[in-house]
């Protein structure tokens, strides 16, 4: 039995015919025949499912499904019995089938870049039973490829460097483009490559996209770089392929062909004859086109007659001959020179020697030009005699110089003033003509040594004076604020960078150095490390700085400049204690805040002392506004005093102890004999002295009734003023229901008191009773 898969679609050029061989049972029965010789019955099977690959083209956009293929199988008699099945891939979604023609239809468009094939099952089963009836199968739908991805190039835009110069052929670089179609199938996939744009200087191999260079001689000094445009197209390049572009910047690098031209054969140049040796004359520079060490050029004197009295360096920066003078030169002695100079290429590649040679000369002429010399007299010095005592203007000789210029100006003379300082001679201006001012004294002064000097009348000359530098100025630090340090700063810690400066220039190669003084060089608190840079480092040594033990540190740091003669001093770096939070932020460096409060500044601070002393003189105003008021109600007078007071250093046994003192010292000795003046008025009048009932003697011991006594006289006194005056007597009395409370007649163990007596004194002892109860039952 043959089941017929067949697959064609429009525009497919070219048919698919596949067969399938679906598993089926022929079963011939035989039945045996009567006599004993039967044959058996025979049973023949086909083989299964034999597939080959389906194919459906991708892209493919009609307006109905793609018919992939049909399944049949030889058992379906074309009932309706029979139900086909299709799971795998895309079942369903993409492919989906008949269940009872077998069509199997792509509902969607293919992208093989996508997915390059399917797998799928297929299966014929009963319709109403759902039993199959041949085993599941697999099978492949290849998505076949279609030209419809252009070239790329991934890496693009590139970039490429060849030497100037180089020969036709030379390979650049190599450029590759990918195409995502099936390089299996066709020619979609089969790249040629092709040049768009850069020709004629280069060319492009089309199979394998090398880049050459095309022309010779490719000059960098022309041209330097080369825009090129690189094509790939697929289908082997034949019309209808799809093609990718790509960009190629190529450089043309630099070599040695070029050799140095100086601009000017003949070079003119000019120096003055007052010029001193080293000062520059001129300079001159050859061109060379060539880039870094193919371009330097060196350059040398070969010939002239100049070579002694000029010299040649070469500027590192601009690269130019300069030409300075060597020797001086005189323009009364010789008025022009003549240089040759060479400049040559130091690095020469062998590939180009022939296209030599790499270097030039040039000429340079030289004149001297005349400069306004000053005078030059006749003799280096002059010695002249003349006789004491001689009159004023008195000829003591003649001193002569002349202009050694072409010009021969006139000359003037003149004594300077600092070389004649009390103006003994005068010299005529004219003629050099020397004479004295006043009559010398060769006791006094013997010799004089005097200066003449001798200038053009009409020259000018403007003197520019530099005054070099001595060392004579110590270093000292930069800055002079205070180093404020942590009280919780670590061992080792570097607190400060100190530097110096110095008023006097700085040599070459000349630092400052850092030292401790000598006094402080093996302190405990602070080292110092010299950083050999004019700076240095202050670094901690201990920890547990306190700044209510010590709030400031002095450090003498010897600072020397190294010069000639060396310069050093010693300078004081204030180390500042302070207190800080956690973060070693500083919150005060300052005593003041424990003592002051936070915040008054110090006009606020004599604003209240201000207020302060205006309150005190109130004060005393108004008291003793207050005393002169008192004045005329009491009259005290010098000798007058209130109250006698003796002290006794012995302890009494209590109120009826009448032998520690004695007891008449309490009275009053006036009252002894009835008078009792008063104490604080002076009394006009004098009252005789009434008897006092039952006063007791001077001697008497009983306080009471001297007390009373006391109270009974105030009362019936004529002359008592009329206000209160008050008496205090240091005496209990008798009578009292606590009695006495001195420890004198106290018993001696504390087992014997009882306290009981204390509830019945009333509310004011109630809380000594309680007290006294408690130790009582804490004692039991």
């Amino acid at each position: 039995c043959i089941l017929s898969v067949t697959s064609g679609f429009y525009p497919i050029s070219i048919a698919f015919c596949f067969y399938l061989y679906l598993h089926g049972h022929l079963s011939l029965h035989k039945h045996r025949q009567r006599g004993g010789k039967e044959g058996q019955v025979l049973h023949r099977s086909k083989r299964g499912w034999v597939w080959n690959q389906f194919f459906v083209i991708e892209e493919y956009t009609g307006p109905d499904p793609v018919l992939v293929g049909r399944l049949h199988s030889d058992v379906d008699s074309g009932n309706g019995n029979i139900k086909y099945i299709l799971s795998g891939e895309g079942a369903g979604t993409i492919f989906v089938i008949d269940d009872k023609t077998g069509n199997i239809h792509a509902t969607k468009t293919l992208d093989r870049e996508e997915q390059a094939q399917y797998t799928l099952t297929a299966q014929a089963v009963d319709r109403d039973t759902n039993k199959p009836l041949e085993p599941p199968s697999e099978f492949i739908v290849k998505v076949q490829d279609i030209n419809d991805n252009p070239p790329e190039f991934l890496h693009g835009p590139y970039y490429a460097r060849v030497p100037e110069m180089s020969n036709v052929g030379t390979s650049v670089m190599q450029v590759t483009a990918t195409d995502a179609d099936d390089p299996t199938y066709g020619n979609s996939a089969r790249l040629v490559y092709s040049i768009l744009q850069g020709q004629p200087y280069f060319s492009v191999e089309p199979q394998t996209g090398i880049i050459r260079t095309a022309l010779p001689n490719m000059d960098r000094e022309a041209r330097q770089e080369y825009d090129v445009v690189i094509q790939a197209k697929d289908m082997g390049g034949h019309m209808g392929g799809l093609s990718g572009t790509t960009e190629v910047k190529i450089t043309l690098t630099d070599v040695n062909d070029n050799p140095p031209k100086f601009p000017q054969s003949v070079y003119s140049m000019s120096v003055s004859e007052d010029k001193v040796p080293g000062e520059e004359v001129g300079r001159l520079k050859a061109k060379d086109p060539d880039l870094g060490d193919n371009g330097l050029v060196n350059y040398r004197l070969i010939d002239g007659d100049g070579l002694s009295m000029f010299e040649l360096s070469t500027d590192s920066e601009t690269r130019e001959a300069v030409i300075k003078l060597k020797k001086s030169v005189d323009f009364e002695t010789k008025r022009s020179y003549t240089l040759k100079v060479e400049g040559s290429n130091p690095h020469v590649d062998p590939q180009f020697l022939a296209w030599g040679p790499y270097k030039d000369e040039a000429t340079i002429k030289i004149s001297v030009e005349d400069a306004d010399e000053p005078p030059v007299f006749v003799a280096p010095s002059y010695t002249f005699e003349v006789e004491e005592n001689a009159p004023e203007g008195t000829l003591v000789g003649r001193v002569h110089a002349k202009d050694t210029d072409v010009a021969n100006n006139p000359v003037r003379y003149m004594i300077p003033r600092y070389t004649d300082v009390e103006q003994f001679f005068s010299v005529n201006s004219e003629d050099g003509m020397i004479t004295t001012t006043r009559p010398l004294d060769r006791e006094a002064q013997a010799w004089h040594n005097i200066s003449v000097s001798a200038t053009e009348i009409d020259t000018k000359v403007r003197v520019n004076i530099k005054v070099k530098d001595v060392n004579d100025n110590s270093p000292e630090f930069a800055t002079n604020n205070e180093v404020l340090m942590c009280e919780t700063v670590a061992p080792g810690k570097v607190i400060e960078t100190v530097s110096a400066v110095d008023k006097d220039e700085m040599a070459h190669r000349q630092h400052f150095t850092f030292s401790l003084a000598p006094e402080v060089a093996h302190n405990h608190n602070f080292s110092l490390k010299d950083n050999r840079d004019s700076t240095a480092s202050i670094f901690v040594l201990r920890k547990g700085f306190s700044r209510l033990t010590q709030d400031v540190y002095n450090l003498p740091i010897e600072i020397n400049d190294n010069g000639f003669p060396a310069m050093s001093s010693t300078n004081t770096l204030t180390i500042r204690v302070c207190s800080c939070d956690s973060k070693n932020t500083i919150l005060s460096c300052n005593v003041e805040p424990y003592v002051l409060p936070a915040g008054l500044s110090t006009g606020a601070l004599i604003a209240i002392l201000a207020c302060i002393v205006i309150l005190l003189a109130i004060v005393v105003l108004f008291v003793a506004l207050r005393r002169q008021k008192k004045e005329p109600l009491i009259v005290f007078e010098e000798e007058d005093i209130r109250e006698n007071i003796i002290t006794y250093d012995d302890e009494g046994g209590g109120e009826e102890d009448t032998e520690a003192f004695d007891i008449a010292t309490l009275q009053n000795p006036d009252g002894a004999n009835g008078f009792l003046p008063r104490k604080d008025i002076k009394p006009e009048l004098q009252y005789p002295i009434r008897p006092g009932s039952g006063r007791p003697a001077a001697n008497s011991v009983d306080v009471d009734d001297f007390i009373k006594t006391r109270i009974a006289e105030a009362d019936s006194d004529p002359t008592a003023p009329p206000y209160d005056s008050i008496q205090i007597y240091g005496y209990e009395g008798r009578g009292s229901l606590a009695g006495s409370l001195s420890s004198l007649e106290s018993v001696t163990t504390e087992s014997d008191l009882d306290y009981d007596y204390l509830q019945s004194w009333g509310p004011r002892f109630k809380k000594l009773a309680d007290l006294e109860a408690e130790r009582d039952t804490s004692k039991c």
